[in-house]
């Protein structure tokens, strides 16, 4: 397996080599050359697999220069119970017939985004171990990815993490959850901006190739291929789940802010997974949805982003929709990159009348928008019906799912995080605090450490470079 560049213009490149960098050189998003095919009788071959056997099935497509006996290791050292409290991993919920929770929220920060993560952090130790190499991992975060990757990051040999906030727009205990933490290779930047600053920030320092050289500058955040396709898994699992019982068309609703998870399942479907529908799930920051309704392609400026009740969404820019819309277009790196500089030079860019927006529907995806009035409500009928509390960005999913629910089809919705992360909103939907897990009592009261940062490039890099730990040959990444 060889990657690409979403804009052609970067050479093939093998899994380990493209595994620690963000951007590719040209701007564009690293991809595969083609998506493997998983033919029906394969796929019921794997129905009992465990989920880290499963996942070396998956991920060994993909990932063919690491020896398959030290990736499955790596992989049953990940995905345990003892990390993700199951040995399903990713456990389905059955609130009613046809209709399921995917559990994703059990790892150690309590949110989706572990799933990925938690391997990450394995792969890029393996890697740097292997080749004697240190990285400054460079991230931003709406939320749920920070943690995540701290988490999985803290006490690695030779990473570093420096990761984004937007400064007082995550929940309490999210913020509490990444500022809390006291690891040396661990630096916490708060900008005074939106998610959509810190993301653009990050994508600044990565365009910087001479820069990125120099300090070995990595990503963690969803534009990093490795953690798209580790999430292709749980499809997978999920579908064993809900098929065991003979349903045999499901669909699939995903709470969606920079369109990685989302993007998982669409790489499912084109490996052959049966797939009848992925709903795109949106807050008010609706930019997907309006995309998908109209295929006008219009990123809003951070005067125009709006501070929800489901602050991990609140993204304007999804990253990883331009992989997305490389396929949509027939893989044509050159079309792609055109379409993204119209974004560049007038903001927007619009496929209506074209083939390519034609092809949507034949790639499954549907979507919807939520409101705070309608999650708050979603979340009080959710637990008064099912007995069942929910987080709002999983509420945006359940929400929206209801327009797509069919007779004979399961409907899957992706749960993104546990509601203690979000208590206020729980709060309002119920009356009463989120259960939260004992380990996380008060940690809203716990020392914070962190920098607070304008939205500038340069002020950035002067950080980075003040405080990157010595590099033993750094990669070109």
């Amino acid at each position: 397996m060889r990657y690409l560049s979403t804009r052609g213009g970067m050479p093939p490149q093998a899994f380990t080599d493209i595994l620690l960098g963000g951007l590719a050189p040209d701007g564009g998003l690293v991809v595969p050359q083609q998506f493997p095919q998983i033919d029906a009788a394969t796929l019921e071959q794997w129905r009992a697999l465990s989920y880290a056997d499963l996942a070396f099935e998956i991920l060994s497509r993909y990932c063919d220069d690491i020896e398959p006996a030290v990736l499955k290791q790596l992989l049953r050292d990940t995905y345990t119970a003892e990390v993700f409290g199951s040995a399903e991993i990713t456990p389905i919920r059955t609130l009613e017939p046809d209709f399921h929770l995917l559990q994703l929220s059990n790892g150690p920060t309590l949110a989706f985004k572990d799933v990925a993560m938690q391997l990450l952090g394995r792969l890029f130790e393996h890697v740097l171990a292997r080749t004697g190499q240190s990285l400054n991992i460079l991230g931003a975060t709406s939320g749920d990815t920070g943690s995540a990757a701290e988490y999985a990051m803290r006490g690695r040999r030779g990473v570093s993490v420096f990761m984004l906030s937007p400064a007082g727009r995550m929940s309490r205990f999210q913020t509490a959850q990444m500022f809390s933490l006291r690891d040396e290779n661990i630096f916490n930047i708060a900008v005074d901006g939106v998610f959509d600053d810190c993301q653009d920030m990050v994508k600044a320092v990565s365009n910087d190739l001479a820069f990125k050289s120099r300090h070995a500058i990595g990503t963690v955040n969803s534009i990093n291929w490795a953690r798209v396709v580790a999430q292709v898994v749980y499809y997978f699992k999920a579908w064993f789940a809900v098929t065991a019982s003979g349903a045999r068309e499901v669909s699939f609703t995903v709470p969606s802010g920079n369109f990685g998870n989302v993007l998982a399942g669409h790489i499912a479907r084109r490996m052959g997974l049966p797939i009848r529908r992925l709903v795109v799930a949106t807050n008010e920051n609706d930019v997907l949805d309006e995309f998908f309704r109209t295929g006008v392609y219009r990123p809003r400026r951070t005067a125009d982003t709006f501070q929800t009740s489901s602050p991990s969404m609140d993204i304007s820019k999804a990253s990883n929709f331009e992989r997305f819309v490389w396929d949509l277009v027939g893989q044509d790196c050159a079309r792609t990159a055109a379409l993204w500089r119209e974004v560049d030079e007038r903001g927007w860019f619009d496929l209506r009348g074209t083939p390519e927006f034609d092809r949507i529907a034949s790639f499954g995806f549907a979507s919807g928008a939520s409101s705070h009035a309608l999650r708050v409500r979603t979340i009080r009928e959710t637990e008064q019906r099912y007995g069942v509390v929910i987080d709002p960005h999983t509420a945006d999913g359940v929400a929206v799912s209801a327009a797509w629910r069919e007779p004979g089809v399961a409907m899957v919705c992706l749960e993104t995080a546990l509601p203690a992360k979000f208590e206020d909103t729980i709060i309002e939907a119920l009356g009463r605090e989120p259960q939260r897990p004992a380990a996380y009592a008060g940690i809203e009261s716990l020392a914070q450490r962190f920098t607070l940062m304008p939205a500038d490039v340069p002020m950035l890099k002067r950080y980075v470079a003040m405080h990157a730990p010595a590099l033993k040959g750094g990669p070109a990444v």
